[in-house]
């Protein structure tokens, strides 16, 4: 892998650390203070920006009265278009910096965090973004049924730790979180912003604009490197340690990749689900997903295999949600083709999938 020098422009801020919040006031200062404590390079310049997603708590105020005193540039915008992309989408568009890093409102990062993330970046320019381990601050204890090493689980709280060891991330088919990394903005002119389509908004917990956004670098042959010593904390609240959150999460998850998949239909898998057959616009395979997994978890719980019973019951969520979602789109396209004026291709059971929209997202 070539390790060449990166070109850094001084007139701007080297790093901007990118935070969306909205209504965590008390949290977001423990964020925002574990962020005072960084140590960087001299001659690194970096700055905080906070993106305000309508807040109604005392955020702007928590914000503005650490401004004077905060070590680097504490800068605070307003997005009032409800939704996580749209905060994010802002906040790129609010700044010029080489890098950008981004976490959420409710964690503590090392104080090395800020290093770690560039470092790879600048040593190494075919290397245009990092992610790194995202370790839990409990509440309270995880319940028993939680195993907080299987990662197919631990996403629900958006806990990850791929390892010790540095990989690239495209060579084992991963993505890093939301909540911990890092690009090269200059990625930006080649594949555009996170798409509001995908993000979270309300109560929803729709969540996909982090992998379409990968989609679309992986397309552009654009790299990016896990870094194990990018670590942040992040707080797992009470409420998410039930079993009725983790299951309307995979529900969730479900609706977002079959979202995902308009736009990018071939799978992780390499199927492409734009030739995948369907009964009402459901693809047959998902049907035989979820009676594999009803049976697994069954037989599971018989043998008391607690583990394999709560995974199990996950995926019956997550593919019962892909399944409503396909069947919903379906629907909505059967009502809306009259009045379009449109004619049902012959053994067509299912909206056309529109490839194009996998463009870059215009901002």
């Amino acid at each position: 892998m070539p390790s060449e020098p990166v070109h850094i422009d001084t007139a701007d801020p080297l790093v901007t650390v990118l935070i969306c919040t909205y209504n965590r006031a008390r949290l977001l200062g423990e964020t925002l203070d574990s962020l005072a404590a960084t140590e960087m390079e001299p001659g690194r310049t970096w700055e905080v920006l906070v993106v305000d997603n309508r807040s109604t708590d005392n955020t702007a105020e928590m914000v503005r009265a650490r401004q004077s005193t905060y070590p680097v540039p504490l800068r605070y915008i307003c997005e009032e278009k409800q939704g996580k992309s749209y905060a994010l989408n802002t906040g790129l568009r609010a700044t010029r910096s080489t890098f950008v890093l981004f976490t959420d409102d409710d964690v503590r990062v090392d104080n090395r965090w800020v290093a770690s993330a560039i470092v790879p970046m600048i040593g190494n320019g075919s290397i245009d973004y990092t992610g790194g381990p995202v370790q839990p601050i409990w509440e309270e204890p995880p319940p028993r049924w939680l195993d907080v090493n299987r990662a197919e689980l631990s996403g629900a709280i958006a806990i990850v730790d791929y390892g010790p060891r540095s990989f690239v991330f495209e060579d084992q088919k991963r993505i890093p979180i939301g909540a911990n990394m890092a690009i090269r903005r200059s990625i930006l002119d080649v594949v555009g912003d996170f798409d509001p389509g995908l993000g979270r908004r309300g109560t929803s917990l729709l969540g996909q604009e982090q992998a379409e956004f990968f989609c679309r670098t992986r397309a552009r042959g654009i790299r990016g490197l896990y870094v194990p010593d990018m670590i942040v904390h992040h707080h797992v609240p009470r409420r998410r340690l039930s079993r009725r959150y983790f299951r309307r999460w995979w529900m969730w998850k479900g609706i977002s990749r079959a979202r995902l998949h308009r736009l990018h239909p071939i799978s992780d898998t390499g199927a492409s689900m734009q030739d995948a057959r369907r009964i009402a616009g459901v693809p047959l395979f998902t049907f035989g997903e979820l009676y594999r997994h009803v049976v697994r978890s069954l037989t599971a719980i018989v043998r008391r295999d607690v583990d394999s019973a709560v995974e199990h019951e996950m995926m019956v969520a997550y593919y019962a949600g892909y399944a409503w979602e396909e069947w919903r789109r379906h629907a909505q396209w059967k009502r809306e083709l009259p009045a379009a004026g449109g004619t049902q291709t012959t053994g067509s059971n299912s909206p056309p999938y529109r490839t194009e929209d996998a463009r870059a997202v215009q901002r």
